[in-house]
């Protein structure tokens, strides 16, 4: 009955999880508003922590503020150039609200709320990303934002207890990328226990991702998934957003 199933319908969403590419390069075709409510619908049908629901979604429409967020995310000018540009933020406000209101007092910074609402917008960003590629449309997520999040919090006026985690373009396709390979199975799952990642596996993977980027179609080059991900990762420390997050209300015990 499980083989069934994955031949019939669920094996579509399986396909259309298996195709993700990120989408750069969009038309100018606009999406109609009651496509763009109908994906923040599915959005909100992911899993929430408790049902607290702790995420909210700035739509920025206004040209300068996409210019200005395209600018400080390193240059990236899909920001100004999608058909729709969202704004992901971690939102405890109405928690608090509902707190207050239920006489338990206003919430006090535990990292664990913090979390949870970073994971609940995660779960509800890629659930609208999903919803919108299988109509045809394509996306990318825009963790450059987090370059500066004092800026953004001023451009978009987010108050305190709201984080901006990322963005989104959202837009229809003007290119069909190739697809990046992922990694092995035998890398990210574990059974029973946690397991060492093998340095021989990681070679291989670096081969791997090595030919993807010499015989790609486009913006070919010479790299491997290790060196890119070690620059990626100590090239992007953001180190103010500790105290971004606490002058926000969050993580501060």
């Amino acid at each position: 009955m499980v083989i069934d199933r994955l031949q019939s319908a669920s094996s579509a969403v399986i396909a259309q999880q298996l195709a993700h590419r990120s989408i750069r390069a969009f038309t100018e075709v606009p999406i109609a508003r009651e496509i763009l409510e109908a994906l923040i619908r599915a959005g909100q049908a992911a899993a929430t922590s408790s049902f607290v629901q702790a995420y909210s979604v700035i739509r920025v429409t206004r040209p300068e503020v996409r210019q200005a967020i395209a600018a400080l995310a390193g240059g990236q000018v899909w920001v100004e150039q999608a058909a729709e540009f969202l704004v992901y933020c971690a939102d405890l406000r109405r928690g608090d609200l509902a707190c207050r209101q239920a006489g338990l007092g206003a919430l006090e910074g535990y990292v664990e709320h913090g979390l949870a609402a970073v994971v609940d917008v995660a779960l509800m960003a890629q659930n609208v990303l999903l919803a919108a590629e299988s109509l045809g449309l394509g996306g990318v997520f825009i963790g450059g934002i987090r370059n500066d999040l004092p800026r953004v919090a001023e451009l978009l006026e987010i108050p305190e207890r709201v984080v901006p985690v990322f963005g989104m373009c959202l837009g229809w396709p003007a290119d069909s990328p190739e697809q990046k390979p992922r990694m092995p199975m035998d890398l990210i799952l574990h059974q029973e226990i946690y397991q060492e990642p093998s340095e021989q596996a990681l070679r291989d993977y670096d081969r791997l991702m090595s030919d993807y980027y010499q015989t790609r179609a486009s913006n070919r080059k010479q790299g491997v998934w290790s060196e890119a991900t070690a620059k990626a990762l100590q090239g992007k420390k953001r180190p103010g957003i500790l105290a971004f997050l606490r002058r926000q209300g969050f993580f501060l015990r």
